[in-house]
Protein backbone atom coordinates (compact mmCIF):
# COMPACT_ATOMS: atom_id res chain seq x y z
CA UNK A 1 0.00 0.00 0.00
CA UNK A 2 1.00 3.46 -0.43
CA UNK A 3 1.94 5.47 2.24
CA UNK A 4 0.32 8.97 2.85
CA UNK A 5 3.98 10.66 2.49
CA UNK A 6 4.44 8.66 -0.59
CA UNK A 7 1.15 9.93 -2.29
CA UNK A 8 1.63 13.82 -1.10
CA UNK A 9 4.90 13.91 -2.90
CA UNK A 10 3.32 12.68 -6.46
CA UNK A 11 0.58 15.26 -5.67
CA UNK A 12 2.94 17.72 -5.07
CA UNK A 13 4.03 17.46 -8.93
CA UNK A 14 0.34 18.14 -9.71
CA UNK A 15 -0.55 21.02 -6.92
CA UNK A 16 1.83 23.98 -8.40
CA UNK A 17 -0.62 27.10 -7.79
CA UNK A 18 0.74 28.56 -5.11
CA UNK A 19 -2.77 28.54 -3.57
CA UNK A 20 -2.03 25.30 -2.46
CA UNK A 21 1.68 26.23 -0.15
CA UNK A 22 3.69 23.08 -1.77
CA UNK A 23 1.13 20.70 0.37
CA UNK A 24 3.48 21.65 3.22
CA UNK A 25 0.08 22.69 5.09
CA UNK A 26 -3.06 21.39 5.96
CA UNK A 27 -5.22 24.23 4.06
CA UNK A 28 -5.64 25.97 0.26
CA UNK A 29 -4.96 29.91 0.90
CA UNK A 30 -6.19 31.50 -2.13
CA UNK A 31 -6.03 35.11 -2.71
CA UNK A 32 -9.30 37.31 -3.54
CA UNK A 33 -7.60 40.68 -3.56
CA UNK A 34 -8.61 41.94 -0.65
CA UNK A 35 -9.46 38.87 1.26
CA UNK A 36 -7.91 35.86 1.13
CA UNK A 37 -10.97 32.27 0.91
CA UNK A 38 -9.23 29.34 3.07
CA UNK A 39 -10.24 25.61 2.03
CA UNK A 40 -9.51 22.29 3.76
CA UNK A 41 -10.92 18.88 3.43
CA UNK A 42 -10.53 15.94 5.63
CA UNK A 43 -12.01 12.27 5.23
CA UNK A 44 -12.84 9.82 8.16
CA UNK A 45 -13.21 6.11 7.85
CA UNK A 46 -14.63 3.24 9.95
CA UNK A 47 -11.99 1.43 11.64
CA UNK A 48 -9.45 3.92 11.07
CA UNK A 49 -10.34 6.93 12.50
CA UNK A 50 -14.39 5.79 14.12
CA UNK A 51 -14.61 2.51 16.20
CA UNK A 52 -17.73 0.42 14.53
CA UNK A 53 -19.72 0.72 18.00
CA UNK A 54 -19.56 4.55 17.95
CA UNK A 55 -22.69 6.62 17.95
CA UNK A 56 -23.16 8.19 14.33
CA UNK A 57 -23.68 11.43 15.73
CA UNK A 58 -20.38 11.56 17.46
CA UNK A 59 -18.77 10.66 13.62
CA UNK A 60 -20.63 13.43 12.15
CA UNK A 61 -19.76 15.78 15.49
CA UNK A 62 -15.73 14.54 14.74
CA UNK A 63 -15.87 15.46 10.92
CA UNK A 64 -17.17 18.50 11.47
CA UNK A 65 -14.38 19.51 14.61
CA UNK A 66 -11.21 18.04 12.78
CA UNK A 67 -12.11 20.27 9.89
CA UNK A 68 -13.18 23.34 11.85
CA UNK A 69 -9.53 22.48 13.58
CA UNK A 70 -7.78 23.26 10.18
CA UNK A 71 -9.43 26.58 9.59
CA UNK A 72 -8.68 27.40 13.45
CA UNK A 73 -4.60 26.91 12.59
CA UNK A 74 -4.97 29.41 10.28
CA UNK A 75 -7.21 32.20 12.03
CA UNK A 76 -10.12 31.41 9.68
CA UNK A 77 -13.69 32.31 10.43
CA UNK A 78 -15.42 29.56 8.87
CA UNK A 79 -17.77 30.08 6.02
CA UNK A 80 -19.78 26.87 5.64
CA UNK A 81 -19.00 23.10 4.51
CA UNK A 82 -19.89 20.68 1.90
CA UNK A 83 -20.53 17.10 2.98
CA UNK A 84 -19.43 14.01 1.03
CA UNK A 85 -21.65 11.27 2.47
CA UNK A 86 -21.44 7.53 1.64
CA UNK A 87 -25.46 6.02 2.01
CA UNK A 88 -26.13 2.79 4.39
CA UNK A 89 -28.11 1.86 7.10
CA UNK A 90 -30.87 4.01 7.38
CA UNK A 91 -30.83 4.33 11.20
CA UNK A 92 -27.10 4.82 11.06
CA UNK A 93 -27.61 7.96 8.68
CA UNK A 94 -30.69 9.40 10.22
CA UNK A 95 -28.61 9.59 13.51
CA UNK A 96 -25.81 10.74 11.56
CA UNK A 97 -28.01 13.79 10.43
CA UNK A 98 -28.75 14.70 13.90
CA UNK A 99 -25.73 14.76 14.78
CA UNK A 100 -24.46 17.07 11.87
CA UNK A 101 -27.03 19.59 12.72
CA UNK A 102 -26.30 19.81 16.35
CA UNK A 103 -22.65 20.27 15.32
CA UNK A 104 -23.40 22.58 13.06
CA UNK A 105 -25.82 24.79 15.53
CA UNK A 106 -22.86 24.33 18.06
CA UNK A 107 -20.67 26.51 15.58
CA UNK A 108 -23.06 28.40 14.14
CA UNK A 109 -21.72 27.75 10.66
CA UNK A 110 -23.89 26.36 7.70
CA UNK A 111 -24.32 23.36 5.13
CA UNK A 112 -23.68 25.24 1.72
CA UNK A 113 -24.04 21.43 0.14
CA UNK A 114 -22.22 18.13 -0.99
CA UNK A 115 -22.70 14.67 -2.38
CA UNK A 116 -23.68 11.40 -1.90
CA UNK A 117 -22.96 8.01 -2.91
CA UNK A 118 -24.14 4.31 -2.19
CA UNK A 119 -22.09 2.05 0.11
CA UNK A 120 -21.61 -0.75 -1.82
CA UNK A 121 -18.94 -2.43 0.80
CA UNK A 122 -18.88 -3.46 4.60
CA UNK A 123 -16.88 -0.06 5.72
CA UNK A 124 -18.14 3.97 5.99
CA UNK A 125 -16.00 6.48 4.66
CA UNK A 126 -17.39 10.40 4.93
CA UNK A 127 -15.46 13.41 3.98
CA UNK A 128 -16.08 16.95 4.80
CA UNK A 129 -14.68 20.24 3.09
CA UNK A 130 -14.68 23.45 5.23
CA UNK A 131 -14.31 27.33 3.41
CA UNK A 132 -13.18 29.87 5.81
CA UNK A 133 -12.09 33.64 5.56
CA UNK A 134 -8.81 34.78 6.62
CA UNK A 135 -8.80 36.91 9.68
CA UNK A 136 -5.20 37.69 9.56
CA UNK A 137 -3.36 38.29 6.81
CA UNK A 138 -0.62 36.88 6.16
CA UNK A 139 -2.62 33.76 7.00
CA UNK A 140 -0.35 31.89 9.51
CA UNK A 141 1.62 28.69 8.12
CA UNK A 142 3.59 25.86 8.89
CA UNK A 143 6.71 27.21 7.61
CA UNK A 144 7.26 30.35 9.62
CA UNK A 145 9.07 29.43 12.33
CA UNK A 146 12.56 30.60 13.26
CA UNK A 147 15.22 29.52 15.61
CA UNK A 148 15.01 31.36 18.93
CA UNK A 149 10.98 31.35 18.50
CA UNK A 150 8.83 29.42 21.35
CA UNK A 151 7.31 26.08 21.06
CA UNK A 152 3.88 26.50 22.75
CA UNK A 153 0.76 24.08 22.68
CA UNK A 154 -2.85 25.11 23.68
CA UNK A 155 -5.12 23.17 25.97
CA UNK A 156 -3.55 19.39 27.33
CA UNK A 157 -2.42 16.43 25.56
CA UNK A 158 -3.54 13.06 25.68
CA UNK A 159 -7.08 13.07 26.69
CA UNK A 160 -8.06 11.27 23.27
CA UNK A 161 -6.16 8.53 24.24
CA UNK A 162 -7.43 8.04 27.65
CA UNK A 163 -10.90 7.87 25.79
CA UNK A 164 -10.71 6.10 23.42
CA UNK A 165 -8.66 3.07 25.74
CA UNK A 166 -12.42 2.93 27.29
CA UNK A 167 -14.37 3.33 24.06
CA UNK A 168 -12.49 0.73 22.50
CA UNK A 169 -13.44 -1.74 25.31
CA UNK A 170 -17.12 -0.33 25.22
CA UNK A 171 -17.24 1.20 28.45
CA UNK A 172 -17.25 4.56 30.17
CA UNK A 173 -14.65 6.29 31.08
CA UNK A 174 -13.69 9.44 32.90
CA UNK A 175 -16.73 11.99 31.30
CA UNK A 176 -13.69 14.61 30.60
CA UNK A 177 -11.71 12.37 27.97
CA UNK A 178 -14.75 10.56 26.63
CA UNK A 179 -16.00 13.85 25.59
CA UNK A 180 -12.62 14.69 24.02
CA UNK A 181 -12.95 11.35 22.55
CA UNK A 182 -16.00 11.34 21.08
CA UNK A 183 -16.44 15.43 20.28
CA UNK A 184 -13.41 17.08 19.96
CA UNK A 185 -13.59 21.00 20.21
CA UNK A 186 -11.72 23.01 17.44
CA UNK A 187 -10.35 26.51 19.21
CA UNK A 188 -11.64 29.00 16.51
CA UNK A 189 -11.29 31.42 18.63
CA UNK A 190 -8.10 31.19 19.92
CA UNK A 191 -6.72 30.39 16.45
CA UNK A 192 -7.95 34.15 15.33
CA UNK A 193 -6.46 35.68 18.49
CA UNK A 194 -3.09 34.35 17.87
CA UNK A 195 -2.84 34.68 14.07
CA UNK A 196 -1.10 37.80 14.20
CA UNK A 197 1.24 36.87 16.87
CA UNK A 198 2.53 33.63 15.90
CA UNK A 199 5.46 33.11 13.11
CA UNK A 200 3.92 29.72 12.43
CA UNK A 201 0.56 27.62 13.36
CA UNK A 202 -0.65 24.10 12.78
CA UNK A 203 -3.49 21.99 14.68
CA UNK A 204 -2.43 18.77 16.62
CA UNK A 205 -4.12 16.27 14.51
CA UNK A 206 -2.29 12.99 14.51
CA UNK A 207 0.32 13.84 17.03
CA UNK A 208 1.85 16.27 19.11
CA UNK A 209 5.55 14.53 17.98
CA UNK A 210 4.65 14.24 14.29
CA UNK A 211 3.15 17.48 13.86
CA UNK A 212 6.05 19.19 15.55
CA UNK A 213 8.19 17.03 13.55
CA UNK A 214 6.22 18.20 9.84
CA UNK A 215 6.37 22.28 11.19
CA UNK A 216 10.41 22.00 11.82
CA UNK A 217 10.67 20.79 8.51
CA UNK A 218 8.38 23.09 6.84
CA UNK A 219 10.34 25.57 8.41
CA UNK A 220 13.54 24.16 7.95
CA UNK A 221 14.83 24.35 11.41
CA UNK A 222 15.02 21.77 14.43
CA UNK A 223 12.96 21.91 17.55
CA UNK A 224 13.65 20.52 21.09
CA UNK A 225 10.92 19.70 22.95
CA UNK A 226 10.54 18.97 27.11
CA UNK A 227 8.52 16.39 27.62
CA UNK A 228 8.47 17.44 31.40
CA UNK A 229 6.43 20.19 30.30
CA UNK A 230 3.76 18.38 28.54
CA UNK A 231 0.38 19.68 29.32
CA UNK A 232 -1.94 16.93 30.71
CA UNK A 233 -5.27 17.20 32.59
CA UNK A 234 -5.63 16.07 35.96
CA UNK A 235 -8.29 13.22 34.44
CA UNK A 236 -5.13 11.95 31.98
CA UNK A 237 -3.21 11.55 35.35
CA UNK A 238 -5.55 10.52 37.04
CA UNK A 239 -6.35 7.16 34.02
CA UNK A 240 -2.45 6.82 32.94
CA UNK A 241 -0.67 8.06 35.56
CA UNK A 242 2.93 11.06 35.09
CA UNK A 243 5.58 8.79 33.75
CA UNK A 244 7.88 9.70 31.23
CA UNK A 245 6.42 7.03 29.23
CA UNK A 246 3.07 8.05 29.57
CA UNK A 247 3.80 11.99 28.70
CA UNK A 248 5.57 10.07 25.20
CA UNK A 249 2.24 8.34 24.56
CA UNK A 250 0.15 11.28 25.21
CA UNK A 251 2.53 13.60 23.04
CA UNK A 252 2.13 10.97 20.58
CA UNK A 253 -1.25 9.73 20.01
CA UNK A 254 -3.35 12.37 17.84
CA UNK A 255 -7.18 13.34 18.23
CA UNK A 256 -6.06 16.34 20.55
CA UNK A 257 -7.06 19.10 18.14
CA UNK A 258 -5.18 21.42 19.76
CA UNK A 259 -3.19 24.35 18.33
CA UNK A 260 1.16 24.08 18.18
CA UNK A 261 2.44 26.97 17.53
CA UNK A 262 5.84 29.55 17.95
CA UNK A 263 6.16 32.62 18.61
CA UNK A 264 8.93 34.87 19.59
CA UNK A 265 9.98 35.28 23.14
CA UNK A 266 9.21 38.18 23.17
CA UNK A 267 5.62 37.76 21.83
CA UNK A 268 3.09 38.59 24.27
CA UNK A 269 -0.10 35.81 23.90
CA UNK A 270 -3.26 36.78 23.59
CA UNK A 271 -4.27 33.00 25.03
CA UNK A 272 -3.09 30.80 27.41
CA UNK A 273 -0.59 28.17 26.15
CA UNK A 274 2.40 25.97 27.71
CA UNK A 275 5.69 26.77 26.69
CA UNK A 276 6.95 23.19 25.54
CA UNK A 277 10.46 23.41 23.71
CA UNK A 278 12.07 25.90 21.80
CA UNK A 279 13.04 26.28 17.50
CA UNK A 280 17.00 25.77 16.93
CA UNK A 281 19.25 26.00 14.23
CA UNK A 282 19.34 22.63 12.11
CA UNK A 283 16.89 20.13 11.19
CA UNK A 284 14.69 17.60 13.07
CA UNK A 285 13.58 16.91 16.62
CA UNK A 286 14.75 16.23 19.58
CA UNK A 287 13.39 15.35 22.99
CA UNK A 288 14.11 15.65 26.60
CA UNK A 289 13.15 15.18 30.42
CA UNK A 290 13.80 18.04 31.63
CA UNK A 291 17.83 18.20 31.63
CA UNK A 292 18.18 14.64 30.29
CA UNK A 293 18.02 13.52 26.94
CA UNK A 294 15.37 11.42 25.89
CA UNK A 295 15.27 8.89 22.30
CA UNK A 296 12.62 9.69 19.64
CA UNK A 297 10.43 6.48 20.49
CA UNK A 298 9.82 4.08 17.07
CA UNK A 299 6.48 5.98 16.22
CA UNK A 300 6.02 9.81 16.37
CA UNK A 301 2.28 9.62 15.86
CA UNK A 302 -0.21 8.66 13.53
CA UNK A 303 0.10 7.93 9.96
CA UNK A 304 -1.85 6.57 7.27
CA UNK A 305 -0.05 3.68 5.60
Amino acid sequence: MTTESTFIELMRAIASDPAARGLADDVAVVDLGTESLIITHDMMAEDVHWLPSADAADVAWKLVSVNLSDLAAKGAAPIGVLLGFMLGEDSWDRRFAEGLGEVLRYYDVPLLGGDTVANRGDKRSVGLTALGRATTRPVPSRSGARAGDILYVTGTLGDALAGFEFAEVGLEGLPETMAVYHRPVARLADGQALAAAVSAMMDVSDGLLIDAERMAAASGVGMQIDLAAIPLSMSYRQQRGDSLDSRIQAASWGDDYQLLFTATAAQNLPVEATAIGQVVPGYGLSLSDGETPVPLPQKLGFEHR
